[in-house]
Parts: C-alpha cells; structure tokens; sequence
C-alpha cells in the first residue's frame, strides 16, 4: 500500500479530503484533513434529482483545491468516493467526466450499502465496542451499519438527509410534524433487528451534537472520539434544537459551521435514535473516508487490525520510541504481571485493569524521544493526544496517568481534580501506579538478570542472580499503596580488598 494515501468524500453537503501516512505495516495517523461546505446536492430535490450550477460549481473548486493540497503533500494514492446526492443525480455521469478530464479525479460513486459498511469498517477497528447500531447521517441519506460482537451483520441506507430535509420542509416553512411523518415513513422500511441499546454517530450531524453535549456538560478531556452520553439525559435539549429558529441556534454551544443543517440532522437522529431503542450514544470521530483507508490497509487481514494490534499505540511507537526493544518490552510486561499477580492476591483493590497497564508500560519511553528530562511529563501528553483508537476515554485517562507517574508513583492531584470523573478510585489507580513504577524500575536496572518475587509475612522479596544495587535505593523512593516491605536479595561478589586504598 502507497506511504501517503489521500481519500475524497463527496458528499450532499460537503466535501472533505483527509491524507493518511503509514508509519508501519499497522501503524498510520492523519497528516492533513480539509473540508467545503459544496451542497453539491443543492435545490436537486426540487429538480427531479439533477445537479445544479451552483453546486457543481463549488464541487469543482473544492476538488481542484483538493488536488493541489495533494501534491503538496506527495500522497502516492488518491481514492475519490461519491455518496448520494451523485448516486441520485440524472446527471451524474456528465459531472463524473467534468471532474476526471480536468482535474485528473476519478469518482467512484457508492450506494448506501457500501457506505454503511465503509462506516462499520471504520467504527469496528477505531471505537472499543462490540454491539451496537451505527449512525451516519449525511445530506441526503442515512445510512446504517448493524454490529455484532465487533463483526458487521447487516447494512441498510434511508433516503432520510439533512439537505434532502431541509429542502422539502425547513425551507419551506413546512410545518415540523410533517419532516417527522416523512422520516418516520422512512424508518418502517429499516429491517426489525435493528435493534440496540447503543447507537454509534457518525458524520457531522452526530460530531456537532457530540461537541455541544460536551460543552454543556464541562466534560473534562477534550475528544470527541469516542464520547458517550445518555439520550435521555439530553432529550430536551436535543428537541429544542429541532424546535430552535435559525437565530436562536447560538444558546446551543454549537458550532456555527453547523447551523445551516443542524436542525434537520439533529431532528432525523432523534428519529432513528427512538426507532432503534438506543439508550446510549457514542460519538465516532471516524467514517467514510477511515473505512475506505482501511479496506486498502487491511485488505490481506480479513479488514481486522491483529488481536494484538491497537493502531494508536503502533503508531505512537513508530514515531515517539525509535530505540524500543522486543525484549526490553517483554521484560518489563513479565515483571509487571508477576507483580500484579502478587498483589492481587494478597490485596484488596479493583481488579481488571492489567491491560491497560501493558500498554501504560509498551509507551514507557515515548517522552524519552524528546528529552529525558521530565520524559513522564511527556508521555503523558503524547498519549493524552494520540491515544486514539480502540481506547474508552476512561482507558485513556487510565494509560495516560501511568505514564504520568515518577519515580514516587503518586498520582498528581491536579490530574485527579480535573479527570477524576473518569479515573476509578483513588487506592485502586495507586496500586497500578505502583505496579507500573516499580516494573519499569527493576527493569531498568536488571538487565539480563533473572529476577523471582515471592510474598510472605507482609513482605515482598526480590531476588536476583546478579546485583540490584540501585534498585535498592530507587525503591526507597517508591509510595506503597499498602502496608508491607520490600526485601532484594541479589548476588554481589566483590572481593572486599578491591575497597582498599
């Protein structure tokens, strides 16, 4: 697969270009992302599906745009994928044609199936979850993607838009019960085992919502990947949005990008959101354009990132850790899980959490790549900000407080004041930071040594076939999460005349 590859999604109402660079044969991150609002689909509705001047004209420069950003950034691989508003369109044909002979483009047009299953791709390989209903609303369909235990079952694409909406009955001034009957008229074609209690957004619609929810609720880490939030804790605020006159809009905390279709979006996913019996929303910063990526990167693994595989921390260690070591890594997670193993069973606190302190421990020298002074610092906002796929925020806040952990294993109290929301209880996240400290100590400082710990009598001896001098004095400096001691019995054979002056 091409180094750089830049995807184009052509929607009803905007196009977007993302450019993705593979950093290893799983590891990739997003190195460009732009996006115009074209309304391709514009008064379309009204004239029997044809495109219109005006929108083709924008489509035009927004894609001639798009070409030169990519070669700006030297992507090797261009992938152009149309959605409604062409699929729909009499003269769709003759706009193809306009763009390929004089851009160079090829659109690919895809109908909603292949758009759904693009989306569940996506989620399926980006989003820690395993059953639920995605939802990607665009301009002039909505598409859906039903999964089950991480695997899609089934597709299914509802000629229910924001721009097809708002043309036919916001703009008309129609009343709104009517958008619900023509909605609602929609939705009883959609198959009965559309059914669950979790609905993952995609698309603008569902990003907009998801960022507004976050503002008004002060949530405290600032990514929308991944977000979750109750319906029915915010039913009303969503209904007023529907309700809301294009001027009022702005007591929404919504973004003003937004507020030419957020009514109809908003008013189509409460729809669906009630049709499906969904409890729980999950915000998805992913779709389309991931899932179309993904399809190439994936393609010889059945569209499935290894078991092992987590893209972000792949990633992140392509970039931020150029000198990690195999057997350094296995070192460390060995000791870490003979440790926790230890503790566990000789100490009350929540169990549950040893992934996430394997991966605290694969990203233990990321900060180092900048400076090693501080490098804990570092680690902790490196994975704060790219830790994400595959990850809860409360997995991420998890990880990054590990990393965040210095030699004394205290878990800092403006972290706890600001995410404590999302981190467990406070005797619990001290036990793993102890764990992950006192594991990357021994080593760090035991280098081809073998190492055997055992608990007895509230104690905890470490023994080594060679010398753990400096472990010695590291481990004074280490806060235990309990009551008991740390012996390290090790083999120091210096003939004591060598002392002699």
């Amino acid at each position: 697969m091409a180094k750089r590859t830049a995807i184009i999604d052509i929607g009803s109402n905007s196009a977007r270009l993302v450019i993705f660079e593979r950093s290893s044969r799983f590891g990739f991150r997003l190195i460009c992302e732009q996006k115009s609002k074209v309304r391709i689909g514009e008064g379309a509705y009204h004239k029997a599906g044809f495109l219109q001047p005006i929108g083709i004209k924008r489509a035009f420069f927004a894609l001639n745009a798009f070409t030169r950003t990519i070669q700006k950034y030297s992507a090797n691989s261009t992938i152009c994928v149309a959605t409604s508003a062409l699929r729909d369109a009499p003269n769709a044909k003759e706009f193809i044609s306009l763009i390929k002979d004089k851009l160079g483009i090829r659109i690919k047009v895809i109908d909603g199936k292949q758009e759904a299953l693009y989306g569940g791709i996506a989620i399926a390989n980006l989003l820690p979850f395993k059953d639920g209903i995605s939802i990607d609303i665009g301009g002039g369909s909505s598409d859906l993607t039903l999964m089950r235990n991480g695997k899609i079952i089934d597709t299914f694409s509802l000629n229910i838009g924001t721009v097809r909406i708002k043309e036919l009955f916001f703009d008309c001034n129609r009343p709104i019960d009517d958008a619900k009957d023509y909605i609602k008229q929609e939705l009883t074609k959609l198959p009965s085992n559309f059914t669950n209690d979790l609905a993952i957004g995609i698309g603008g619609t569902a990003r907009a919502l998801g960022d507004a929810i976050m503002k008004k609720s002060e949530y405290p880490l600032d990514k929308l990947h991944g977000f979750m939030y109750d319906i029915a804790t915010h039913q009303e605020y969503l209904e007023n949005i529907t309700n809301s006159s294009a001027i009022g809009l702005k007591h929404f905390k919504l973004k003003k990008d937004r507020y030419d279709t957020i009514r109809e979006g908003t008013l189509i996913f409460l729809e669906i959101v009630a049709h499906i019996q969904a409890k729980t929303i999950m915000t998805s910063g992913v779709g389309v354009r991931e899932g179309v990526f993904l399809t190439k990167l994936l393609k010889n693994n059945n569209y499935v990132f290894p078991k092992e595989t987590n893209p972000s921390i792949q990633s992140i260690l392509d970039r931020f850790d150029s000198d990690r070591s195999y057997k350094t890594l296995q070192t460390k997670k060995q000791i870490a899980k003979e440790l926790y193993n230890i503790f566990s069973e000789n100490f009350e606190f929540k169990k549950g959490y040893e992934d996430e302190l394997l991966s605290a421990l694969s990203l233990s020298d990321i900060g180092k790549n900048l400076t090693i002074y501080k490098s804990n610092r570092h680690s902790f906002y490196i994975a704060l900000q790219e830790l994400n796929y595959g990850f809860t925020h409360e997995q991420m806040i998890f990880i990054a407080t590990l990393l965040r952990a210095g030699k004394s294993a205290k878990i800092k109290k403006i972290l706890r004041k600001k995410y404590g929301s999302l981190m467990p209880r406070k005797k619990t996240m001290h036990w793993y930071s102890f764990i992950y400290t006192l594991s990357l100590m021994l080593s760090e400082h035991s280098y081809n040594a073998k190492i055997a710990f055992t608990y007895y009598n509230q104690t905890l001896t470490i023994t080594s076939d060679k010398p753990l001098y400096l472990i010695k004095e590291a481990i004074k400096e280490i806060n235990k999460p309990a009551s008991f001691a740390i012996i390290v019995k090790d083999t120091l054979n210096i003939p004591s005349q060598i002392f002699s002056i």
